[in-house]
């Protein structure tokens, strides 16, 4: 079932994720609000193994995806109408750093961002790094090599990001968007 503030995309990724830690030592962590400086950041899914941790933004697309790693907003094509969008690598590395500060006992090059599409859509310039579609998620995973993180670590890890996340509430959104809104539109 789809929560309120999971979208269809976020649901195909969790669900992958899931799936991968049924068959190995791996936790991932779901719609993560994290405090950061003046405010919070909100995190769709926090992969850690013992091969390094993902730090995970999801973007459910259709159309042709034009991109720049380094471009402040991508664009979308939808049947010939334009769509600009933030960078979600940018976007990203907002949630990287909040992880990387929660997570400080583990060296900040054993964490990564990830950004994942999913629905339908298309480069059509070269895909960026650390960019994919979730059909390749899985393989992704399998060939991260961030660092090598202990079991213990890993436990260590997801007990840190339990304890520091915002409760999962209706109120915690609330306060979120109310933090984006006077970030973004004053």
């Amino acid at each position: 079932m789809i929560s309120n503030k999971e979208n269809h995309g976020e649901k195909l990724v969790r669900e992958s994720l899931l799936e991968y830690c049924q068959n190995s030592t791996a936790h991932v962590l779901n719609n993560i609000t994290l405090e950061y400086d003046d405010g919070t950041t909100q995190i769709d899914h926090i992969l850690v193994t013992q091969n390094g941790i993902l730090v995970i933004e999801t973007k459910h697309y259709n159309g042709w995806i034009f991109a720049n790693e380094n471009q402040k907003n991508w664009t979308q094509v939808l049947f010939k109408v334009k769509f600009k969008f933030q960078n979600p690598i940018f976007q990203n590395f907002k949630h990287l750093i909040a992880t990387q500060k929660q997570l400080d006992f583990i060296p900040e090059q054993s964490i990564s961002s990830l950004v994942v599409f999913t629905g339908e859509a298309q480069f059509k310039t070269l895909m960026p790094k650390n960019v994919i579609h979730v059909n390749n998620l899985i393989d992704y995973i399998d060939n991260i090599r961030l660092g090598s993180i202990s079991e213990n670590r890993v436990q260590f890890c997801v007990g840190r990001l339990e304890c520091k996340r915002l409760e999962l509430t209706k109120k915690t959104d609330v306060e979120h968007q109310g933090y984006l809104n006077n970030k973004f539109h004053n």
